[in-house]
C-alpha cells in the first residue's frame, strides 16, 4: 500500500493549490495538503510535522518563494522543493536551481507533475540513504581515529596504508613516518621467521590470523601487543588489503611476569626457610659437640681455642640462616644500638668476597661513633645489595666507596628533599665508577620487580628491598647517578644520640645450672636428640627420649609420675606438634614444665601460643649454658 504524502504548498492562492492536489489524484498519488503564504505559517508548519514535498509559488504579495526557498534549507531541511509558478522565467529557474529548488513547473502545464514528484522522492530516499551511509562512514572513520587500540591497514604486499593515531602514540612514528613502509619498522627480534611464515600463510589463504608480538618502538624500547588480522573484500569477495587491530598489553604481560616472579620468590623464601630451619638443626648438633668437647678436662689449651673457634663458627653460620630466615619471612625484625661504621667493617670481608678482585672496596667511616637503633641483619642485607647493584654495573671492574659521616638537616635543609625531615642523621654513602642510570629510568628503579638485567639475571626485588628496609628504620634514600660516570646511593638513618661504646669483654665463667630431675626430650633429628640427651645427662638430669610426639605418649605412659620437664621440639612428624603434645600432657599433670625448640625465632613458631626466647623457648643452635639456664629456670618456676 503506498505510502500518503505529506505536501507543504506556499502558494496564496487557494484555487491554485486545489489544481495541484487535483493532478496528484489524477495521478494516482495518495497525499495530504497544507497551504501557507506567510513566512510564520511556513516557519510553525515546517516545525510541526515531516514533509515529503513542498511546492512552491515564485511570487506573492507578502512572500517570495526565494524566501520560502531561503527558510526552508536554513531549516536544515531535505525536503524536496518544486516550484510551481505562471510568471518565472528561464533565468529565474536556474536561479532557483542554483539557489536549492529541485525542479520548476509552470502553472499552465503540470503534465510531468506527477512524474516530477515521484522521481524527486526517489532522489530524496537515495539522498537520505546516501547521507546515513556518510554518517555511518563518519562515525566510523571517528571510532577509528579515537580508539585506543592500534588500527593499521596494509596492501597484499604488506605496505602501510593507513594507521590510526593511536599507532603514532604507542609506536613513536608519526602517521607519515609509517605510510608505505612495511609493518617490519616494528619487529624487534623476539620473533624468528618460522612466525611470520605461519602468519603469512594465514593471511594468504584469506583466514583471519591472531597472536601476540613483541614490537619494538621508534626509541627502541620494547612493547607488547594482542593482534587480530583479517582480510578485507571487495564486492566479487576478492581480498584487497589487511587490517591489523592491535591492543598493548605491556602492562597485563609485566603483571603476568611479576606475578610469576612473586610466585617463584614465593617458593624460593618458602625453600630458603627450610634449608635454614633444618640448618639450624645441624648447627645445634656442632654446637652442643662443641660445648661436650670444652666440658672435658683432658684438653689443652689449644684443642680449647679450637672448640671455641668451632662455636664462633656456629655463630656466624646462625646469622646466616637468619638472613634467609628473615628472606623468607620466617624471622621478625631484631632492632638495636649499633655503630653503623662498626658494622659495616664487619661486613667488609664478605663484600669484598662477593665483589671479585676486580673491584676496589674503599672504606671512608667516620671518625665518631654513627650509632643508629636498627637491626643489623637488615642494614647488612641493605649494604649487600646495593654492592652487588654496583657490581653490576661495573662488568669490566671498578671501584666501591663506603662512607658514613653524621648529618645535621635544619628546616630549610630539609625542604630541599620530599623524604627528608630536620634532626640528626647517620648517612651511609655507597658510591660505583660504573655505567650509571639513564636517568627516563632513574625515578623506577625502587619499583618492585622493575630490573633493567636481562631475564634471570635480576628479580627487581634487590633496591625494592632497600627501600623497604630503609622506611622501616624511619629512614629515606637518595641517589645520583651520572650515565658513564657511576652512581652514589645515600642512606639516612635517625641517629642516635648520647649512645656510649659497648666494650667487648672477655664473659666471664658462669657455674653451669645441673639437676636431678627426669625430662622427657622429644626431638626427630637423631643426631641432635642424641647430643641434648648426653648434654642434659652431663648435667645430673635423667633422661627419657623419643623421636615423635606420638611415640612420646608412649613413654608418657610408663613414666608419667617421674616426669618433670617436657623438652621438645615444636615441628615434628606423625601429625603431632610440640604444642598439642604439651598440651595433652599439661590436662594429665598440670603441674609439668615445658621447654620448646625451634630453628625459628620465637614470634614466628609461636604465633599460636605466648613463646619468649631463654624463658620457655630455645632457637636453634643454642649453647649448653643457655640450656642448662632455661631448664633450671622452668623447674623451679612455681
Amino acid at each position: 500500500m503506498q505510502k500518503r504524502l505529506n505536501v507543504l504548498t506556499v502558494e496564496d492562492s487557494e484555487d491554485d493549490a486545489l489544481l495541484l492536489a487535483r493532478e496528484f489524484k489524477k495521478g494516482g498519488l495518495d497525499a495530504e495538503f497544507t497551504r501557507v503564504d506567510t513566512p510564520e505559517a511556513l516557519r510553525s508548519a515546517l516545525g510541526e510535522k515531516l514533509w515529503d514535498i513542498v511546492f512552491c509559488d515564485y511570487s506573492m504579495p507578502h512572500f517570495s518563494g526565494m524566501a520560502a526557498l531561503k527558510l526552508i534549507r536554513e531549516i536544515a531541511l531535505d525536503v524536496p522543493v518544486i516550484f510551481v509558478s505562471g510568471t518565472m522565467g528561464e533565468d529565474v529557474a536556474v536561479e532557483a536551481m542554483h539557489a536549492g529548488a529541485n525542479d520548476y513547473l509552470m502553472k499552465d502545464n503540470l503534465k510531468r507533475l506527477v512524474s516530477a514528484v515521484e522521481r524527486e522522492l526517489r532522489n530524496a530516499i537515495m539522498r537520505a540513504e546516501r547521507k546515513r551511509a556518510e554518517e555511518s562512514h563518519a562515525r566510523l572513520a571517528t571510532a577509528v581515529e579515537q580508539a585506543t587500540e592500534t588500527i593499521l591497514i596494509t596492501d597484499l604486499q604488506g605496505t602501510i596504508q593507513y594507521v590510526n593515531p593511536a599507532f603514532e602514540k604507542i609506536s613513536g612514528y608519526t602517521r607519515a613516518e609509517a605510510l608505505g613502509q612495511n609493518p617490519r619498522i616494528l619487529k624487534s627480534g623476539k620473533q624468528d621467521a618460522e612466525f611470520y611464515r605461519q602468519m603469512w600463510d594465514v593471511l594468504k589463504r584469506g583466514e583471519v590470523w591472531h597472536g601476540h608480538f613483541s614490537n619494538k618502538r621508534k626509541d627502541g624500547t620494547l612493547y607488547e601487543e594482542e593482534t587480530v588480522i583479517s582480510p578485507i573484500r571487495d564486492t566479487e569477495g576478492a581480498v584487497v588489503n589487511y587490517v591489523a587491530i592491535k591492543r598493548n598489553v605491556t602492562h597485563e604481560v609485566q603483571l603476568e611476569a611479576q606475578f610469576r616472579q612473586s610466585q617463584k620468590m614465593e617458593a624460593i623464601g618458602t625453600l630458603a626457610g627450610g634449608v635454614a630451619h633444618d640448618f639450624n638443626n645441624i648447627l645445634a648438633i656442632i654446637q652442643m659437640q662443641a660445648d661436650l668437647l670444652k666440658s672435658g678436662d683432658s684438653l689443652s689449651p689449644e684443642q680449647v681455642k679450637i672448640a671455641d673457634d668451632i662455636s664462633d663458627t656456629v655463630d656466624r653460620a646462625a646469622a646466616l640462616t637468619r638472613q634467609l630466615l628473615l628472606f623468607s619471612r620466617k624471622q621478625t625484625l631484631r632492632p638495636r644500638d649499633l655503630d653503623l661504621s662498626q658494622s659495616i667493617t664487619n661486613m667488609t670481608k664478605m663484600l669484598r668476597r662477593t665483589l671479585g678482585e676486580n673491584i676496589e672496596v674503599q672504606l671512608n667511616l667516620a671518625a665518631q661513633l654513627m650509632f643508629v637503633h636498627a637491626d643489623p641483619a637488615m642494614l647488612d642485607q641493605v649494604l649487600l645489595n646495593l654492592a652487588v647493584n654496583a657490581h653490576a654495573a661495573m662488568p669490566q671492574g671498578g671501584q666501591l666507596v663506603i662512607t658514613t659521616a653524621g648529618v645535621e638537616f635544619d628546616e630549610f635543609a630539609a625542604s630541599q628533599s620530599a623524604p627528608a625531615r630536620p634532626g640528626s642523621f647517620v648517612c651511609l654513602s655507597v658510591a660505583d665508577t660504573g655505567c650509571g642510570i639513564p636517568p627516563e629510568i632513574l625515578p623506577r628503579i625502587f619499583d618492585p620487580f622493575f630490573t633493567t638485567k636481562d631475564v634471570g639475571k635480576g628479580t627487581g626485588l634487590g633496591l625494592a628491598t632497600v627501600f623497604g628496609i630503609v622506611q622501616q628504620h624511619q629512614g629515606w634514600i637518595n641517589v645520583y647517578s651520572e650515565v658513564g660516570r657511576g652512581t652514589t646511593f645515600k642512606v639516612y638513618l635517625p641517629r642516635l644520640s648520647g649512645a656510649t661504646v659497648i666494650q667487648k669483654t672477655q664473659p666471664m665463667p658462669v657455674a653451669v645450672s645441673t639437676g636431678h630431675e627426669t625430662i622427657l626430650l622429644v626431638e626427630d633429628e637423631s643426631a641432635l636428640r642424641d647430643v641434648v640427651q648426653k648434654t642434659i645427662a652431663q648435667l645430673g638430669y635423667r633422661v627419657l627420649k623419643a623421636s615423635t610426639g606420638v611415640k612420646a605418649l608412649e613413654v608418657w605412659k610408663e613414666h608419667r609420675e617421674e616426669i618433670h620437664l617436657l623438652l621438645t621440639d615444636l615441628m615434628m612428624p606423625d601429625g603431632m606438634t610440640g604444642n598439642n603434645l604439651a598440651q595433652r600432657l599439661i590436662r594429665e599433670n598440670p603441674r609439668l614444665k615445658v621447654v620448646y625448640m625451634s630453628g625459628y625465632s620465637a614470634e614466628i613458631a609461636g604465633k599460636d601460643l605466648p613463646l619468649v626466647e631463654g624463658v620457655n623457648f630455645l632457637t636453634k643452635p643454642f649453647a649448653t649454658e643457655k640450656l642448662a639456664k632455661i631448664v633450671r629456670h622452668c623447674l623451679d618456676k612455681n
